[in-house]
């Protein structure tokens, strides 16, 4: 769909690299022809996907990364390091995320704190610290938010509070960042195939039902469909483009989202 040459000569990186929607976005960057660095807590996925990535181009340079976002000079450290070997950030992508269904009256404070920290302060550690070093002007970061974020869910208040916190910080950064040349955007992937989240959700059958007759299309989306809109955010053709929540769900919103029984999770 895209030219294999988009984004020949540009850096990116793409912090939750290693599995998922994640993975596939950095895939895509790839081979969009951007140099790419990836950054995830688990050494052995990131050396799995260093390989990955290495085989989309000749002579590719992958650097990889083990590393917490809730941390933020582990951060700093990796993008520093990416910014040295390849240049300024062109590209920067927020996506790791912390994800388990439990409903609130049951879920301990520290559970709660985790998936805030993850999703919300790592996102702020993420653009922050690439904020020293990316391309000013021209550069586009593009975090990974979540219907969660305006739709309350059953057993998901975690999730809502901390991605209802990443879209208003996506246009509050568009906001300050825009005038110096920083694109600062987010995609809010539905239901995807192949992901854990859908796993989590699809293991249920009656909330499998449910989520799938709540998209319009009719179908899951796949990974492709949410890389493809990264890349179009990455690119020169989105140059007019800053502080706006895209989804990327077959028209879910629109139905009002899930409507789930907590009988259904025991």
């Amino acid at each position: 769909m895209f030219s294999q040459n988009l984004l020949q000569g540009r850096t990116a990186f793409v912090a939750g690299g290693t599995s998922g929607i994640n993975r596939g976005i950095a895939a895509a960057l790839a081979k969009a022809g951007a140099s790419i660095a990836v950054m995830s807590r688990n050494p052995e996925k990131v050396e799995d996907t260093v390989g990955f990535l290495s085989g989309f181009r000749e002579n590719a340079t992958v650097l990889g990364f083990p590393g917490d976002v809730r941390d933020y000079d582990s951060v700093r450290d990796a993008l520093g390091k990416t910014s040295d070997e390849f240049g300024p950030l062109d590209v920067v992508v927020s996506g790791a995320a912390g994800l388990f269904i439990a409903p609130a009256g049951k879920m301990s404070a520290n559970a709660f704190k985790t998936v805030v920290d993850i999703d919300l302060l790592g996102t702020f550690n993420v653009l922050r610290a690439a904020y020293e070093l990316c391309r000013k002007p021209g550069a586009s970061f593009i975090n990974i938010s979540a219907p969660q974020a305006t739709e309350p869910y059953w057993g998901q208040a975690h999730a809502c509070a901390a991605k209802a916190g990443v879209n208003m910080l996506t246009k509050a950064l568009a906001y300050e960042w825009g005038a110096i040349g920083i694109r600062v955007n987010a995609i809010v992937p539905g239901p995807i195939e192949g992901t854990e989240g859908l796993r989590k959700f699809s293991a249920v059958p009656e909330l499998n039902k449910v989520l799938l007759d709540s998209v319009p299309n009719g179908h899951f989306g796949t990974v492709d469909d949410i890389s493809n809109m990264a890349l179009y955010l990455a690119s020169d053709a989105a140059a007019y483009i800053n502080g706006e929540i895209i989804r990327v769900d077959g028209g879910q919103a629109l139905s009002g989202g899930m409507k789930i029984d907590p009988e259904w999770l025991g």
